[in-house]
């Protein structure tokens, strides 16, 4: 009896040696030496013209507002209204703060004492392409971030749209009214009208 004890008892021991740990698995760790390839490295260089799905950036001026290294004028996709509703809501998420609801600059932090954003009613802006938004929404310019990170591809284009009828909405002249609009305009008063223009 006492054999058999001493006996199962070594065996325990034995297969208790022989166990290997899941968080001690035979592999190698990134970066680590192995001899079995012939420049030393275990980890393996990935071939020329690898992209990791779903990163794969063919369109230019979807990706960086350009196009052959300048700016684009154009939209890369076409801007429906719902577009724009969810450009004024994602405008009115990381834009506002800064920039106002109105777009002149002036909103709360800067109202707080902090430095005055840019206005899009400037004349330099109101110029610029709709490229130099999204590059500077994506890279940040002067004080202001970059918004890559937070902001997907497509909202942030849906914002340059939003930002674009920011600027019509405060420049828009009554010719640019639409003639059934304009009746409505021009018979209230001035207040009234200002209210009535889309913005």
């Amino acid at each position: 009896m006492r054999r058999n004890v001493l006996l199962v008892a070594l065996l325990a021991l034995g297969a208790g040696a022989c166990r290997q740990d899941m968080h001690d698995a035979p592999r190698f760790e990134s970066f680590e030496a192995n001899a079995f390839y012939a420049d030393g490295r275990a980890s393996r260089v990935a071939p020329a013209g690898t992209v990791a799905r779903g990163w794969l950036r063919a369109d230019e001026a979807l990706y960086t507002g350009r196009a052959n290294g300048e700016t684009v004028a154009e939209f890369p996709f076409p801007i429906a209204a719902a577009d724009l509703q969810r450009g004024q809501q994602r405008y009115g998420i990381y834009c506002t703060p800064c920039h106002g609801q109105l777009g002149d600059g002036q909103g709360m932090v800067v109202q707080r004492g902090l430095r005055r954003a840019a206005s899009y009613h400037d004349e330099r802006l109101r110029q610029e392409r709709v490229g130099y938004f999204y590059d500077v929404i994506t890279n940040g310019f002067g004080a202001m971030q970059g918004y890559a990170e937070q902001i997907p591809v497509r909202d942030r284009w849906l914002i340059v749209a939003y930002v674009r009828a920011l600027q019509r909405s405060q420049n828009a002249t009554l010719a640019e009214v639409p003639a059934d609009r304009q009746r409505e305009l021009t018979s209230t008063t001035p207040a009234a009208a200002a209210a009535a223009v889309p913005h």
